[in-house]
């Protein structure tokens, strides 16, 4: 019975067969051979960037992209229908990729001698070719027989593109992205005209407002040979990646995981079918401390301030930074740096003119300034006389003053034989305790406090208060700064006297700290003296609504950013003595005299501040001592909530960095209804070294 049904089996298995060879054999073969199946990455939405509030300050928005597979069409075929392309994305104001280094009318290259050497050397070039002869060399190994050599270039960089990016019957090269609609349509309708070509739905990267938080946010491009070699078991060719600022250092949790599309297509290159076999995963939403609104008015604020001081000082305004901090948290609620640029820049590939623009300083003043420094992380400056307050709390702490002492500023201070500096109010001072000496900037106080303190105290208290050292913040390229002591005046070649003290007492010699951990420092003046950690990640919330565990984010951005612990002498500092100081900070903004009273002077909120001018041995293009302004504040006095930090390349006064304070302060406040305004025009009183 069991062989009877085995006999039966077989049967029905040779009656198809033949029905599949035989009958149907030919309409077979021939669907065969007519249709080729081909698998193609449905690309994964990245997540958003917001700020604390939910406002998109990094987005995806669905666009469309043309890529191209490998057919069996020959050379001169694919020339002339990749420049059919080009005719089409041109006439409609779409762009393609264009990475040839290689311009025309007249022949130039567009990249310096050094990534000029190398770029022969990968493409096999003669080094003393020039870029005439180079562009003859690809003409002929692209077999492009075009005479017009607009016509010619326009086919070189999509060959180009091919041949850096490789392609085949089964995976595609991008030469487009962000196509119009009246592109697709055309490209669509004419689809037999274009084999190999597909028109693909992708998720483009978008900035709503503009450069708004550049820096914070960075940008993105293609992935390139390094990464993609690190990175293969999740990226293609094709992809995107963070470059710098939160798109690169998030990288990991903003990528989604890309799905696969299904694509039909005849021998030919007509797409015949497609569809989706596995679904994308969206990358997760990073959200920010940051407050949108008053990280646009703190951006202004610095742009509208530097214009100014260059106008009426006559200087030359090289950039600037502003950090906002919650006082108790050290949650960055607006983080900016000047110049900037726009992340929607390198959205589709950066055009040559616009990062000459950015990066050339033989071509634009604005690159001169350097616009992809984050200032506020990685500019690290001399602080002035907004370090004086390290000096006093050192003061206070050891004992070699008390609250109540007055040192008498006759305005020379008598050091030694060959080194007696004065104070920036020649005449004198007078009597002053340590609040009143805040208050007027004394030079001759602190000298004085120094000498007693000595250096190796104030670099404990400095360390103690977040300075000369990173804050941690969750971003690549932060500096540590420098603490004046002997040992780094021995980095730098110099050889350490005891005069040196005063100089660092007063906020010169070696100290440079960045924006940021002054804006720490004023923050822990400002909250009793505690330690903070500094942080511009609010959350992570991956594509199914679920916040990814801390210590999981904690962990990883230890790995990215390759942070270690440091030891740090544990600080106490007294309640008396921290009132003291901040007595002398309220002074600065509410007294006559103080050295920002003018800029606050009716502010409906009570400010503690201090003003800083650092002087430097450099002259600006004009000619002009080069002096940077700070200030650093607090508000409201009595409950602090805020820390605020401004800093100006060459601002001259440190009232002069008030004025933006000012306004942020008030933005944070809510009293930019009624937003106090500043004669620029009016010279300010305050003098170098306050």
């Amino acid at each position: 019975m069991v062989s009877v049904f085995i006999y039966m089996i077989g049967i029905v298995l040779l009656i198809q067969l033949f029905n599949l060879q035989i009958v149907h054999g030919e309409e077979y073969r021939e669907q065969s051979n007519t249709r080729l199946t081909r698998e193609s990455v449905l690309e994964a939405a990245r997540g958003n960037i917001l700020d604390q509030s939910g406002n998109k300050l990094a987005t995806t928005t669905l666009g469309y992209s043309l890529e191209l597979y490998k057919t069996k069409i020959d050379t001169q075929t694919l020339n002339k229908t990749l420049l059919k392309i080009t005719q089409i994305l041109e006439k409609n104001g779409d762009a393609y990729v264009d990475s040839l280094p290689i311009q025309i009318e007249p022949f130039a290259f567009t990249i310096g001698e050094e990534s000029q050497k190398e770029w022969k050397e990968k493409n096999k070039i003669e080094e003393n070719k020039t870029a005439e002869e180079c562009f003859n060399i690809l003409k002929e190994k692209y077999e492009i027989t075009n005479e017009n050599l607009q016509e010619a270039r326009k086919i070189m960089t999509l060959r180009y593109a091919i041949s850096q990016n490789g392609y085949s019957s089964i995976r595609s090269v991008e030469l487009a992205s962000g196509l119009k609609e009246t592109t697709i349509a055309e490209l669509s309708e004419q689809n037999a005209e274009f084999p190999g070509v597909n028109i693909t739905t992708k998720a483009i990267r978008s900035y709503p407002s503009g450069s708004l938080a550049s820096h914070l946010l960075g940008y993105i491009g293609k992935i390139d040979a390094e990464e993609y070699k690190e990175k293969q078991d999740r990226y293609t060719q094709n992809d995107i990646i963070g470059k710098i600022g939160i798109e690169y250092i998030m990288e990991d949790y903003l990528k989604g995981t890309n799905g696969i599309r299904q694509i039909d297509m005849a021998v030919d290159g007509t797409i015949t079918d497609e569809y989706v076999a596995e679904e994308a995963i969206s990358g997760s939403d990073v959200i920010l401390t940051i407050d949108a609104n008053l990280q646009q008015v703190t951006e202004t604020a610095l742009k509208e301030n530097m214009q100014a001081i260059a106008n009426t000082e006559h200087v030359e305004v090289t950039g600037a930074s502003a950090v906002v901090m919650k006082v108790k948290t050290g949650e960055i609620l607006a983080m900016a740096s000047y110049p900037d640029f726009d992340p929607s820049d390198f959205v589709n590939g950066i055009t040559t003119e616009k990062w000459n623009y950015y990066t050339k300083e033989d071509e634009s003043n604005y690159a001169k300034m350097h616009p992809f420094v984050n200032r506020a992380i990685s500019s690290p400056f001399s602080p002035g006389s907004t370090y004086k307050m390290v000096t006093a709390i050192t003061g206070l702490e050891t004992g070699k003053i008390t609250i109540n002492e007055k040192i008498n500023d006759v305005g020379t201070y008598r050091f030694s034989s060959d080194y007696n500096p004065k104070c920036w109010n020649k005449s004198g001072h007078g009597y002053l305790n340590v609040t009143n000496a805040i208050v007027k900037s004394c030079n001759y106080f602190f000298y004085e406090v120094g000498n007693r303190v000595g250096i190796e105290n104030l670099v404990k208290y400095t360390k103690a208060l977040g300075l000369g050292k990173k804050t941690g913040v969750e971003l690549l390229g932060e500096e540590a700064g420098h603490i004046a002591s002997p040992e780094t005046s021995k980095q730098f070649g110099v050889t350490w006297t005891g005069g040196n003290v005063l100089s660092a007492a007063i906020g010169q010699e070696n100290n440079n700290f960045t924006a940021i951990q002054m804006a720490k420092y004023t923050s822990m003046l400002a909250n009793g003296g505690n330690d903070i950690d500094v942080t511009i990640l609010k959350s992570i919330v991956d594509s199914n609504g679920n916040e990814v565990p801390k210590e999981e984010v904690e962990q990883y951005l230890k790995n990215r950013l390759g942070i270690e612990e440091e030891a740090t002498e544990s600080v106490t500092f007294h309640a008396q003595n921290l009132k003291a100081v901040l007595e002398g900070m309220k002074g600065v903004t509410t007294e006559s005299g103080g050295t920002a009273y003018s800029i606050f002077r009716n502010f409906n909120i009570e400010v503690g501040g201090k003003t800083g001018s650092a002087q430097t041995e450099r002259k600006d293009a004009n000619g002009k001592d080069i002096t940077h302004a700070w200030f650093v504040g607090f508000a409201p006095f009595d409950e602090p909530e805020i820390a605020i930090v401004v800093m100006i390349e060459n601002g001259q006064h440190g009232s002069n960095a008030a004025v933006p304070a000012r306004d942020i302060i008030a933005e944070y406040f809510g009293m930019n209804a009624n937003r106090v305004t500043e004669d620029m025009n009016a010279k300010p009183t305050t003098q170098i070294q306050n």
